[in-house]
């Protein structure tokens, strides 16, 4: 039996969360990955640059970040692992740790549904405002309900399951790695005029990463659910995203709802297909419903890790 690294991270995560005050102290690794990722946009992304120059200078960006990133957790890895004997796994999990948004994820998601039970409109629309980058000024009860469901499903795959999947495979430098590709893809990797060319690496390296753990992710919500198979065949591919589309329709599937559809980004209504069925507009109870969903799906991803850890 391996060490059981990704389910003490696992555990570490589902008890901790990342603690406010470590934040507030250190920030986050993601931060840290941001940061690095705007100075070389601002640097290289220039408009008087030709199209493939900044293409190229995308890549290199992407390039140089995972091999700062992975680079450096491979070797605190094996310093940890060499020095510490069989305490190193220990260390090990302690650093993955923060790579796992399992509690963050639903906490952010629950204050959704909180908030349209008790404090009304505005205050619903400012918590999804956090964990979505569409416009939500205009979204009545059924969009915001949508839109914190839409993002609970796909951060399952983007938060959970793939770090735990590049953590299984790869330890440290592979759950990190992963963090730094799918930060750059988050942040430059749209196809605005501004990032076409400069995101295109990030976002083609993201796709690669999450191939594997969008469609792990969408069979762990359908088994979580009891269902949702023939709209997960139907809708998957029906998103923009090769991945995006898989836990989405699972999730739309398994609660017999309909998600994604029409939605505007900065003044600009974008006409989505829908994903699922269902005449009716979802509500606070539904995200409550996808909640208890994502936990039955969480609670099969430890399953699967702890097989795999002992397998392994």
């Amino acid at each position: 039996m391996a060490d059981p690294v990704t389910l003490a991270a696992l555990g570490l995560d589902a008890a901790l969360g990342w603690p406010r005050t470590l934040y507030r102290l250190a920030g986050h690794p993601v931060g840290w990955f941001a940061r690095l990722i705007d100075a070389a946009e601002r640097r290289w992304n220039g408009p008087e640059r030709r199209f493939g120059t900044r293409r190229l200078l995308g890549l290199l960006t992407v390039l140089l970040l995972a091999g700062l990133v992975g680079g450096t957790a491979w070797l605190v890895q094996s310093l940890l692992l060499e020095r510490l004997g069989a305490f190193g796994w220990a260390a090990v999990a302690l650093l993955a740790w923060p790579a796992i948004a399992q509690r963050s994820l639903f906490d952010h998601v629950r204050a959704v549904a909180d908030a349209l039970d008790s404090e009304g409109l505005p205050a619903a629309r400012a918590a999804v405002g956090a964990i979505v980058g569409r416009d939500t000024a205009a979204l009545d009860e059924g969009g915001i309900s949508r839109a914190a469901i839409e993002s609970l499903a796909e951060s399952f795959c983007d938060g959970v399951t793939a770090p735990v999947v590049w953590l299984l495979v790869l330890g440290l430098p592979g759950v990190w790695t992963y963090k730094a590709v799918n930060t750059a893809d988050s942040l430059i990797g749209h196809r605005e005029e501004r990032w076409r060319a400069f995101g295109w690496a990030a976002a083609r390296a993201d796709d690669l990463l999450n191939l594997i753990p969008a469609r792990l992710s969408a069979l762990l919500i359908c088994l979580a659910g009891g269902g949702g198979w023939r709209i997960l065949r139907r809708d998957a591919g029906k998103h923009a995203s090769p991945n995006a589309g898989w836990p989405e329709a699972a999730m739309a599937g398994a609660l017999g709802l309909r998600l994604a559809g029409p939605v505007a980004y900065d003044g600009v209504l974008h006409d989505k297909p829908w994903i699922g069925d269902g005449a009716r507009a979802p509500s606070s109870l539904d995200i409550r419903r996808a909640l208890r969903l994502y936990l039955g799906a969480c609670a099969l991803l430890w399953l699967l890790a702890g097989g795999a850890e002992w397998v392994l």
